[in-house]
């Protein structure tokens, strides 16, 4: 082994036993866990927009307010 390498294994022994790689990795996986909350509430949101239109669609409006009185004070 040459001496950057010695270097190299001595850094990554001391942040191992200093608790910072552990630190890292505890970040990584909180930002991992907080990117996949945020892509699954777009995507129900997008999925609940869509069944809401499509059941606002389907619904027919009440035809007892359909007049022609109704029709003619409505304002235009």
């Amino acid at each position: 082994m040459s001496e950057e390498e010695l270097g190299l294994l001595r850094g990554l022994i001391k942040l191992n036993y200093s608790g910072s790689q552990s630190e890292l990795s505890s970040y990584l996986n909180l930002a991992m866990q907080t990117g996949a909350v945020l892509i699954a509430g777009i995507v129900l949101w997008r999925i609940s927009a869509k069944m809401h239109s499509k059941k606002k669609a389907q619904r027919s409006r009440n035809s007892y307010f359909e007049t022609p009185y109704a029709k003619g004070w409505k304002r235009k």
